[in-house]
């Protein structure tokens, strides 16, 4: 079997993730993560990628731990790895994988962070006069969207009544309605961003690129610091939506369909979030 070189390698499994409509986070993610690792095999002399074992996967992750990477991180990185050999054992450019007994450090998962009303309020008064943040932040209380999700959204995806949420990452493609709350701020955003642009992203920068989710995840982290709300994160709006439904009493089932999870189990976790806090039935914009 010829085999192929580390960048080589590198190159192809990232054309893949790119064939398979992976996020565009995903793939700068795992490409980097690919190019880490093919780095320090080359720095062990390693030429070609069906030259790699497993105990030099290990010592790359043992290397991690040494600079300090969390468990956490480590973990994805795995993800990474485990996905890149695959690939390569499936196109015929490797015959045996080294990746596949490699094992998951063990790391407590934090239960998610549910945003009470007074800290949602507080967040979205910090952010009113940035009209593109604002904007962000209603649509993640009011939807529930993945923040990929929402990086990826289109112009043509807003609707007069919904938002059209297209199919990435496994995720199948999915409708959710706009609200009095989304669309005001939708339409102040969209009065401010203008047709000045060849860019048919939604949401986009001064110089009208495509808004990355790095950039998302650092706008609403300032505004939480400026809130003054400790621990959470943007992922954290949507659990918040999850959790505030299920308090009003929303139906599991047509919620688990809202935000677009695969299995009814994965929305059930939040029933112990919000055990003994249901309430009368609420709407988040009038909290």
């Amino acid at each position: 079997m010829a085999t192929i070189d580390l960048k080589a390698a590198h190159d192809q499994f990232v054309d893949y993730l790119s064939q398979r409509r992976r996020a565009r986070a995903t793939i700068v993610a795992y490409g980097k993560d690919i190019e880490q690792l093919t780095q320090f095999l080359g720095n062990m002399g390693k030429k070609a990628i069906g030259e790699v074992t497993h105990d030099e996967l290990e010592a790359f992750l043992k290397k991690l731990g040494s600079d300090n990477y969390t468990p956490k991180s480590i973990s994805r990185k795995i993800n990474s790895i485990k996905t890149f050999f695959r690939f390569l054992k499936a196109s015929g450019a490797i015959s045996t994988d080294p990746a596949i007994e490699i094992e998951h450090p063990k790391y407590e998962v934090k239960p998610p962070r549910i945003l009470s009303k007074l800290e949602y309020r507080a967040l979205r008064d910090a952010c009113r006069g940035d009209v593109r943040t604002h904007a962000i932040v209603e649509l993640f209380l009011q939807t529930g969207i993945r923040i990929g999700e929402l990086a990826n959204l289109t112009i043509s995806d807003v609707k007069e009544t919904e938002l059209l949420v297209a199919l990435q990452e496994g995720h199948e493609e999915r409708t959710v309605p706009l609200n009095k709350a989304a669309k005001e701020a939708l339409t102040k955003y969209m009065e401010l961003r203008g047709s000045n642009t060849n860019s048919t992203s939604l949401f986009i920068t001064k110089t009208g690129k495509p808004l990355l989710i790095r950039n998302i995840r650092t706008a609403i982290d300032r505004y939480f610091r400026i809130a003054g709300i400790d621990g959470a994160k943007v992922n954290d709006l949507r659990h918040t939506f999850i959790a505030h439904h299920l308090m009003a009493g929303t139906p599991i089932t047509t919620l688990s369909k809202l935000v677009g999870h695969k299995r009814l189990s994965t929305t059930e976790k939040y029933l112990e979030l919000v055990k003994d806090k249901q309430t009368e039935n609420i709407k988040l914009e009038e909290l």
